[in-house]
């Protein structure tokens, strides 16, 4: 089934336990959360205020090997400071809770997830990159992974998006084309060349896609989506007023594989990319 749509549900995957587990830990990070006033950096989901507020911004460039702030447009006054509750003004933590915090690096190195990795046959995992995902409005527009990671060959990275509450049409559920994997890609998200005005820049054209082709994938609280890192997938608004909260995280086969030195996240020598397998 992974194989034929390039993606796969599969509910009650973690329990509300460890549900509420990871719920509670961002809720201990956001209180202590101390982010330096130039480093507020609005998160966007278009590609003109991508290219702004994160290609200019060396904060989201460095984040690969750290636990990270993402917040939500119009949160922040021009000083920095919080107009709404922190807790509420954060989109996303990332990129990596997997390495640095213990509740999510356990998630992320199951037994079951392991395990799973071994059932899909992959040799070589390693974990690229983390992300605790708020959506408490935005949608996020069609788009396919392997833009933001390349790699070659194509067909090496894989998503797990775990859901930490119920994910319905009403509060933002993920949509995808089934099938659309086996496309390739037309655009990526490289590097800029050192001197340009971002420190990212889209290559490549965003094909239109059919409205219709997209399926709802509803999810209950603790079910795991995999995710092909060619699938076609997005978000709508968050219209319920209630949360919808999610940890993804993305793995790479590294067997035989070259991950692209134009990636915005690369490995560093504080953090190469720890295998999935321990």
């Amino acid at each position: 089934q992974f194989h034929k749509d390039g993606f796969l549900v599969l509910e009650q995957f973690f329990s509300a336990e460890e549900c509420d587990n990871m719920r509670r830990q961002i809720q201990r990070i956001v209180a202590e959360m101390e982010v330096p006033p130039h480093c507020r950096t609005a998160f966007s989901t278009r590609e003109e205020e991508q290219l702004q507020a994160q290609g200019s911004s060396d904060y989201f460039l460095t984040s690969g090997d750290k636990i990270r702030f993402f917040f939500e447009k119009g949160v922040l006054d021009e000083k920095g400071n919080f107009l709404i509750p922190k807790e509420k003004s954060v989109s996303k933590i990332g990129h990596a809770l997997h390495a640095y915090d213990p509740v999510f690096k356990q998630i992320t190195h199951s037994p079951k997830v392991q395990e799973l990795g071994r059932k899909l046959g992959l040799e070589k995992p390693v974990v690229v990159q983390s992300m605790y995902i708020f959506k408490s409005l935005l949608a996020v527009t069609p788009h396919q992974d392997a833009t933001f990671l390349h790699t070659e060959p194509l067909g090496r990275i894989l998503g797990f998006w775990i859901a930490l509450e119920d994910a319905t049409q009403e509060n933002g559920c993920l949509w995808f084309i089934p099938g659309s994997h086996t496309n390739g890609i037309t655009r990526r998200m490289v590097r800029a060349a050192s001197g340009a005005s971002t420190c990212v820049e889209f290559v490549g054209s965003e094909p239109a896609y059919d409205d219709k082709q997209f399926i709802p994938l509803p999810i209950s609280k603790g079910g795991l989506i995999l995710i092909h890192g060619e699938v076609v997938h997005k978000s709508e608004l968050n219209s319920s007023g209630s949360s919808r909260h999610a940890f993804t995280f993305h793995v790479m086969e590294a067997k035989g594989t070259t991950w692209s030195k134009e990636n915005w996240l690369q490995p560093t020598p504080e953090l190469p990319f720890p295998s999935l397998y321990t």
